[in-house]
């Protein structure tokens, strides 16, 4: 199997190197890093390019232990929502409002979900009835790849297994009181209000607490359905609020959604245990990728969540490598 050595700078990015891997899997490829740059490795198998997280460039500590996967792929290997938060805002000049949906696409097999055939999607599920449009934002999948067809929005890319984060807004239109939000699967569910007195209704859904984004009061609802479900959300009459500040909402929360994550990432590898290096690295490229060069155009309260993160997670990353090898 071949193996690609690629490079993302600042100014270009694609394949600088390529090895072939031996039948059992090894491999070496030697450069010399540029320290501006991100360098990563992939391989394709099944018509599936896959990509391996970020290679360790300290020449005095060669990354050896890294793991490129590739997986065999099914048309049925299960697919869960692992989380799925949902931001509501008050309503735009207009009345219609712009509902953020974040969703977290959870493989927890070891078969890659592909298509049926050319004209069938990977992945569906889906949408409130009643809301129209779609767009993707920051999200693990190619916006070509996503579409909304009737009230369902399609997935048409592979899933290997692992979690994919996938980031649609819709509109609900102006007068609407009442959204109906499917679910497939059971999973944890938040949803962010901005009006008080809108509520939620389904699972095991109820008011958690209170958090500030971009200056804006949100009451956070939360909790677990199981199965296919649907929660049922009641809104108040309208209070206008300028449609612009959404766009702000989606970098804010991007951050808020990265720290649970790094945050679930330390609980799961046990008590104060620091998490891997791997994984520090991956949360890092995470943060990076959504933030770096772009201080001039994101609010100073959140890029100080940025650098005060960053520098959070690269401290854990210098204790855990001070402590040993760089597992993946």
């Amino acid at each position: 199997m071949r193996v690609l050595l690629h490079r993302v700078g600042r100014d270009s990015q694609g394949p600088i190197d390529s090895t072939v891997a031996d039948r059992h899997g090894r491999f070496r490829i030697a450069f010399r890093p540029d320290t501006t740059a991100l360098y990563l490795l992939s391989a394709r198998h099944g018509g599936i390019e896959y990509f391996s997280s970020p290679v360790h460039t300290n020449p005095a500590r060669p990354d050896t232990a890294i793991r490129l996967m590739v997986y065999d792929t099914s048309s049925s290997a299960a697919i869960a929502i692992g989380a799925r938060h949902i931001v509501v805002p008050r309503p735009a000049g207009d009345g219609s409002r712009t509902v953020l949906d974040l969703l977290v696409l959870r493989n927890s097999g070891t078969l890659a979900r592909v298509a049926a055939d050319s004209t069938r999607p990977a992945w569906s599920a889906g949408l409130p009835p009643g809301t129209a449009g779609i767009d993707v934002g920051e999200s693990d999948l190619s916006p070509e790849a996503v579409t909304r067809r009737g009230d369902s929005v399609l997935v048409f890319a592979p899933l290997a297994p692992g979690d994919k984060q996938l980031t649609l807004q819709y509109l609900v239109p102006a007068d609407t009181r009442a959204v109906d939000f499917p679910t497939a699967t059971g999973g944890p569910v938040d949803f962010l209000l901005e009006e008080g007195s809108a509520t939620i209704a389904g699972g095991t859904i109820a008011l958690a607490d209170s958090q500030l984004i971009e200056g804006r009061w949100f009451h956070r609802w939360s909790g677990r359905v199981e199965g296919a479900q649907v929660i049922h959300l009641t809104l108040p009459h309208p209070g206008r609020a300028p449609r612009f500040l959404l766009a702000g909402l989606v970098g804010a929360l991007a951050l808020v959604l990265a720290l649970a994550g790094w945050r679930a990432v330390a609980r799961r590898s046990g008590g104060g245990e620091t998490p891997p290096p791997g994984r520090l690295l991956d949360a890092l490229a995470e943060l990076d990728a959504h933030y770096a060069g772009r201080e001039a155009e994101v609010p100073a309260d959140e890029w100080e969540r940025y650098r005060s993160e960053r520098a959070r997670l690269k401290a854990a990353l210098e204790h855990a490598l001070a402590g040993g090898s760089m597992p993946r």
